[in-house]
């Protein structure tokens, strides 16, 4: 099944038209005529299916025959992870971790960051195209960037955490999961978080935790930590 991704579309809608890249995509590319169907979803849960009406390579029309809405999972996960130096290295954290499943991103900015400004819309591309590509009916939400001190005035639900390399007391992320629980897990820069950033966190009930007894970079923490979320509330 190959999956399109329309944000605007929503239960009430009777039919609507595809942007100019995208008809080109389907009418010139992958040859569909009128009454072929597609497979849409908003990103919020629903799955259309649609027939097309009108194949025209600039404005591609399609009329709604069906609709499903998919069940949100039993939690959500948010992580906090700092940009990485190598724009790369981000945008493979933030593939993964769509198709393993997440609901929330922050780029934390950090006092050992290397790289303090992101390209929001490059990375909201990463997400959608991997979203369609897991076949996924829920979109991560990409908050702005905002630095850790600032994140830390935020309130919190379910269980935090903060996966930190320096030699002090830790608890196995994988043994203090639970399933059906929210989750909030901060993941630092190549640098690693800062002793005062690492306190900070304590001080707001973040548990200080370790992914494994290897060092990780923050794009393989960052995967790491979301798969270890996903297989605690596996069925």
């Amino acid at each position: 099944m190959q999956l399109f991704y329309n944000s605007e579309i929503n239960n009430e809608t009777i039919e609507f038209s595809f942007s100019r890249e995208e008809s080109k995509h389907i009418v010139k590319v992958l040859r569909k005529n009128i009454g072929d169907t597609l497979n849409i979803t908003n990103g919020k849960g629903s799955l259309f299916i649609a027939e097309i009406t009108v194949p025209d390579i600039k404005k591609c029309f399609v009329k709604i025959i069906s609709k499903t809405n998919q069940p949100r999972k039993n939690y959500k996960l948010h992580l906090a992870v700092a940009p990485t130096k190598m724009n790369d290295r981000y945008e493979l954290f933030l593939e993964k971790a769509t198709e393993i499943g997440i609901d929330t991103i922050t780029p934390i900015i950090c006092d050992h960051s290397e790289r303090k400004i992101i390209k929001a819309e490059r990375l909201e591309k990463i997400l959608q195209s991997a979203m369609k590509q897991s076949l996924n009916l829920y979109l991560p939400v990409l908050k702005p960037a905002i630095t850790f001190k600032e994140f830390m005035k935020q309130d919190f639900n379910g269980l935090q955490f903060i996966a930190h390399c320096e030699k002090t007391n830790k608890k196995s992320l994988k043994k203090e999961l639970t399933p059906n629980k929210d989750v909030t897990i901060l993941i630092g820069p190549e640098g690693d978080f800062s002793t005062k950033e690492i306190s900070l966190a304590i001080e707001n009930s973040f548990i200080p935790v370790t992914l494994g007894e290897t060092r990780l970079r923050t794009e393989t923490a960052a995967i790491v930590a979301c798969h270890s979320v996903a297989f605690t509330n596996e069925l």
